[in-house]
């Protein structure tokens, strides 16, 4: 059953999401407006929005989306919305170009892995930025869509796991895998994605096939390949069952 404080809940992130990315040009004052939106993010739970986990066989068929979105609110400053994953989908490694987020997990498990964004140099190849940054250089043959990025974490996130946090320059690149059997989780973005300002989505993929699988060896320069969406990728729509929000 429902918490009986679901709706303040998720009304109160919300208003805390606005007043946090009101503060976004940076200071002391975006910092603990952040932490107070990520604590309170923490706290939501699928039955708050009415949530019920899908069982093993919400696989995707040949005409069902292999991921589903569930819009709640949006404003100039920031998106919210529910990500709905099917069993064994994938959202594949994009970016957040000039965009914060959180990412929290509401029922299932999520591998997340999060990437520095790739920086274009003269060359027109990428260099990540940050520690680590520094190694071999590109794979021989010119293309001004390889770049290089920095691999910071590979974890595997539950309902009981705090946020997943992003920011315009450390992890804003992001590969999710539904592990286990479907998935879904609650996602604000700030502010939101808008092709007229430059906020476009931008699709990777790994020029050796796949990120390094070793945690142990993290952080690790990857080389990536910007590329289209993948054909076995898209996302529907579904309506949102929880509570109504005004941010």
């Amino acid at each position: 059953m429902p918490r009986d404080n679901m709706a303040s809940l998720i009304q109160r992130v919300a208003r805390q999401a606005r007043l946090t990315f009101r503060a976004a040009g940076g200071g002391p004052r975006f910092g603990e407006e952040l932490q107070r939106l990520r604590q309170l993010l923490g706290e939501v739970r699928a039955e708050d929005l009415r949530l019920a986990p899908r069982g093993p066989s919400a696989v995707p068929g040949p005409l069902q989306p292999p991921v589903s979105y569930m819009h709640i609110c949006e404003t100039e400053a920031f998106s919210m919305g529910v990500f709905v994953l099917r069993a064994g989908a994938r959202i594949p490694l994009h970016d957040h170009p000039g965009m914060n987020g959180l990412l929290k997990v509401l029922y299932g498990q999520l591998r997340i892995a999060c990437l520095d964004a790739p920086l274009a140099d003269a060359d027109g190849h990428g260099s990540a930025a940050g520690e680590g940054a520094a190694g071999p250089g590109p794979p021989p043959g010119p293309s001004p869509r390889r770049h290089r990025a920095l691999l910071r974490s590979q974890q595997l996130y539950t309902p009981a796991s705090p946020p997943c946090l992003l920011s315009p320059h450390t992890d804003n690149l992001h590969q999710i895998d539904a592990v286990d059997g479907p998935a879904a989780f609650l996602d604000i973005l700030a502010p939101p994605y808008d092709p007229e300002h430059g906020r476009d989505c931008h699709y990777y993929r790994p020029l050796d096939g796949h990120l390094p699988p070793d945690p142990r060896a993290l952080p690790a320069e990857v080389w990536l390949l910007e590329t289209t969406q993948a054909a076995d990728f898209w996302c529907g729509s579904e309506p949102y069952p929880g509570p109504r929000v005004s941010p």
